[in-house]
Order: structure tokens, then sequence, then C-alpha cells
């Protein structure tokens, strides 16, 4: 991913005074530990790259807003998004055991002070026990942002590649969605996380799903929506513009464009400060 990589602490608070300065509407941090294990204990360590990482932003940046990923494929030395249930032969996600495991980190990352919370992994009911975990915790005020329609994409590859967070064993196919699927079930699986208690929804990928995104914002018409123009759609452009076959500004602009027009009122991109530079 040309331009995108892994920074220290130290260099991220750099990367957040510059994302500050050109008047982007926020961050979401991604932690890469440096010691992975079968549950991710770095995730919900007090002491864990991301909560090192907010304090760090929130030091050079208090009024940024500081966005986290909660989820564990980063943090887990198989890659999948929670607990491994080997009982079954299968590589399957324990949801109940992830479920208590996905509060406590959200609860780790608030009380380093990120501003919201987006939980990723599309593991059912994490919006529900998310939403507990805060409250009781007293962070009431802590909103979710939840992946609430998110494919098993092939378009996440290069973001798993510069993550290290490529399943080792099997696919994700069993807890995100066939990108095959009907559009009602986007909408059923949306639905549910406002019910536990989502105030943001996200649509994963962009640019393949601007149908959803379309429906989602007529489903939905009172309820944020955010999209993710995700990695597999930075590189390819990259690699396209790379080779001199189209104008990156030109191309990038047409597609973000595209993605508002669908329906998506918050757009996360990794052209994000390229644009601001662009448009400023």
């Amino acid at each position: 991913m040309p331009g995108c990589y892994q920074l220290s602490v130290d260099l991220l608070a750099e990367e957040i005074g510059q994302a500050a300065e050109l008047g982007l509407g926020g961050v979401i941090l991604f932690g890469i530990p440096a010691e992975k294990d079968a549950v991710g204990s770095d995730a919900t360590s007090e002491l864990g790259i991301i909560p090192q990482a907010i304090r760090a932003a929130k030091r050079i940046a208090r009024e940024f807003l500081v966005i986290t990923d909660v989820c564990f494929c980063e943090y887990t030395d198989h890659g999948h998004c929670g607990v491994i249930n080997r009982a079954t032969g299968r590589i399957d996600v324990d949801n109940d055991a992830t479920l208590k495991l996905l509060a406590e980190q959200a609860v780790v990352h608030a009380r380093a002070g990120a501003d919201m919370v987006a939980p990723s992994g599309m593991v059912d009911g994490m919006g529900g026990a998310i939403r507990q975990a805060l409250d009781a915790a007293g962070f009431s005020h802590v909103p979710i942002m939840s992946y609430a329609a998110k494919y098993a994409s092939a378009f996440y590859g290069p973001f798993r590649e510069a993550a290290e967070s490529t399943p080792q064993q099997g696919d994700r196919c069993g807890y995100q969605m066939d990108p095959a699927a009907a559009a009602g079930q986007a909408m059923r699986e949306i639905e549910l996380d406002l019910a536990e208690g989502a105030d943001i929804i996200m649509v994963k990928p962009a640019l393949t799903c601007l149908d959803i995104i379309r429906q989602a914002r007529d489903r939905f018409p009172g309820v944020p929506l955010a999209a993710y123009n995700v990695s597999g759609e930075y590189s390819m452009v990259k690699a396209a513009a790379g080779h001199g076959w189209l104008d990156e500004k030109t191309v990038v602009l047409e597609c973000l464009t595209a993605i508002h027009r669908a329906g998506a009122g918050i757009i996360l991109t990794y052209w994000a400060k390229d644009v601001a530079k662009w448009l400023g």
C-alpha cells in the first residue's frame, strides 16, 4: 500500500498533528502488537498498543476525533477476529467468548480516551455487548460506529498484509457476509446492530457496495451512515496511477464523490490527507 506505513507511537503523534492541521474529521486507529497470542491479549491490556496510541494522539490534539477499531484479528496469532473454538474440528470463532473480550477491549479504549469505538468483526451481538459494557463502566457518552454490513471481501487483502492479520487457516466467511448475498441480508444486519445500540452504521467495502449504501440510506434515513473505501480499492488505483494508466487525483475524487452520492455521510479512506490538500 504505497504511502501507508506501520507507525510507532512517537511517529503517530506527528501524523495526528498533521491530520488535525489539515482539518480532517478524525482518525481510526488499528493496533499491531509486538507479540500475538491465541486470545489477542494485547487488545485488552491497559498498556497495549492502542491505549498508548490514544493517549499520544490526545496529547498532540485533544479535540481531534480518535476512533478505535475494536476487533482481534491484528492481535491473534491465528489472524481471526476472536477466540477460536477448535472443538468442532473447524476454524470457528467462539461467539460468546469473543463478545466478552470485545467488551473489555472497548472499555480499555474508552478509558484511554477514545472518542468513539468501531467494532469491525461482524460477531453476532457485538454492539449490545459493547454498549452494555461501556455504559456500566461510565462511558455511556462514547458512541459506537458498527461495521454493520461488512462483507468477506477480497478487497481487504492489502490491509491484511500491512496489518499482519491474514487468517493462518480458513477464512472469515463464517462471521462476515458473503459478497454474493442479497441486499436484504445487509439491511437485516444493520437493523440488528441499531437495535443493539449502534449510533453509526458502516458499509464495507464501499465501491462494490454502492447499492448497499444507497439502500441503507433510504431504509434508515435518520441514522449516520459511514462507508469504508478499503485497501484493495486504494491499492489498485495506486498501481494503475503508478503505471500512468490513469490520473490518481481525478479518479480518487470521482470515486469518493460516488460513495458520498450513494448516501455515505462519513467516508473512511487512505486518501484522506491527500484529499484535504487537493481540496484545501
